[in-house]
């Protein structure tokens, strides 16, 4: 809630929460693996910036605990405001890496979630290709 205030680019860093809690949605609780994952994909995008790297880390956590608590947000819910957030501002289609968020895969036991992993990213594909161009 106050991230927007204390945080440069707040409504980016919430944007690319959103992608990673979307990718990680098949378990109750974050894994180890995916833990690890964000941390690498952290430093990717925000280099030695520790604290925006610990704050997306937080949003992504607050977003995975709404979702399993059902406090108003689910998998349509997020899948939606993602499409909205995008469709608002294109130049979002950029920030989708398909390349890291395929890499949460690894992390997935059940059949199903894989399944639900590629359909998840090829619906974001979708969105990068069409407004991506924008």
């Amino acid at each position: 809630m106050f991230r927007e205030f204390l945080v440069y680019h707040s409504n980016s860093l919430e944007f690319r929460a959103e992608l990673i809690t979307l990718m990680i949605l098949s378990d109750d609780k974050i894994l180890k693996c995916e833990t690890d994952i964000i941390a690498d994909i952290s430093a990717e995008i925000y280099g030695k910036d520790n604290n925006r790297s610990k704050i997306l880390y937080e949003a992504i956590q607050e977003y995975h605990l709404k979702i399993i608590t059902n406090n108003n947000l689910g998998y349509n819910e997020l899948i939606n405001k993602i499409s909205k957030d995008i469709k608002v501002n294109p130049r979002y289609a950029q920030k989708i890496n398909i390349e890291q968020l395929d890499r949460f895969k690894v992390c997935m036991k059940n059949e199903d979630d894989k399944i639900f992993h590629d359909r998840v990213i090829s619906f974001l594909k979708t969105l990068k290709d069409d407004y991506g161009k924008l």
